[in-house]
């Protein structure tokens, strides 16, 4: 069964075990109210009438909501003003339409598998064992990281040698004015 209900100049949508979250109502956590301004109620897509129906709700805390910066300002004037608002809320859990109840949901059952037993001694020795074996698990991981990340080396085939080329521009200038003006002469 679901119901409409406005509070607080809002119009929510609720049915049994529903959380919802309004403007303020009077109340502290864990109080029971009725909202009774009920708008529409029915089940599936059937409607069913609002006379006499109550929604009863169980109140789970007061709260605020996030804080809003409100800013004025009036282009050359000289006018600013800033202020800033929270918003007083309740948050609400809906516990029954009319006669409809929420149904309670039920923890499904673990089933423990029984635990082996085994002497303290024994206990002590496969702990330390443990311990070198995660370490020798980290420490080869660790070592390929940095291989990974370089980048592969393949060899090229010998072929004539390359002339030699400067390794910076500072290098390069002087080498390319020489080279000019060795031109230009002949």
């Amino acid at each position: 069964m679901f119901a409409v209900v406005r509070t607080g100049g809002k119009q929510y949508r609720v049915a049994p075990g529903d959380k919802i979250v309004v403007e303020k109502l009077a109340g502290e956590a864990g109080d029971s109210i009725n909202l009774e301004d009920i708008l529409l109620a029915g089940e599936g897509s059937e409607l069913k009438s609002v006379a006499g129906l109550k929604v009863t709700a169980e109140i789970l805390a007061q709260a605020k909501s996030d804080k809003v910066t409100v800013f004025k300002k009036r282009r050359r004037h000289n006018y600013r003003r800033k202020a800033g608002h929270r918003q007083q809320l309740t948050i609400l859990r809906i516990t029954a339409i009319g006669d409809q109840k929420a149904e309670k949901k039920a923890k499904p059952a673990v089933e423990k598998a029984p635990k082996a037993e085994a002497p303290p001694a024994a206990a002590a020795p496969a702990k330390e064992a443990k311990a070198p074996a995660k370490a020798a698990e980290k420490a080869p991981a660790k070592a390929e990281k940095p291989a990974a990340n370089a980048p592969a080396k393949t060899e090229k085939p010998a072929t004539k040698a390359a002339p030699a080329k400067a390794k910076s521009t500072k290098d390069a200038a002087p080498a390319k004015a020489a080279s000019k003006t060795k031109t230009s002469k002949k």
